[in-house]
């Protein structure tokens, strides 16, 4: 099993759940967050003084899914959270030793379904 992890736009939140739902995926968690990286943020005046923001407004989607999905998945998300500018988002991925469904014990795979 693989752990997808995905920081995107907002805007591009309602596009890659879709995208998501289409595939049959079972489980996503979404957060907001606030993070920074290539963009570096913006600056604005506040009563004449500047004033520097770093951090800017994203989405994380973690889902887990099955290992021969991950990578079809990873692709179909960069695709649509792509726009080809500073800010696009990034997708990491990790193993997942087990899964657990905690109302009937079930685990592993079947606990993803």
């Amino acid at each position: 099993m693989k752990k997808i992890e995905a920081f995107i736009r907002p805007e591009k939140l309602e596009d890659i759940k879709e995208l998501l739902c289409s595939l049959h995926i079972n489980g996503l968690s979404v957060s907001e967050i606030m993070g920074c990286g290539n963009q570096k943020g913006w600056k604005e005046y506040v009563r004449g003084s500047e004033v520097e923001y770093n951090f800017l407004p994203k989405i994380k989607l973690e889902t887990v899914v099955l290992d021969e999905q991950a990578e079809s998945i990873i692709e179909k998300i960069c695709e649509k959270a792509f726009t080809g500018e500073v800010g696009d988002g990034k997708i990491f991925v990790s193993d997942v030793q087990d899964a657990i469904r905690i109302r009937t014990r079930e685990r592993g795979i079947s606990a993803l379904k």
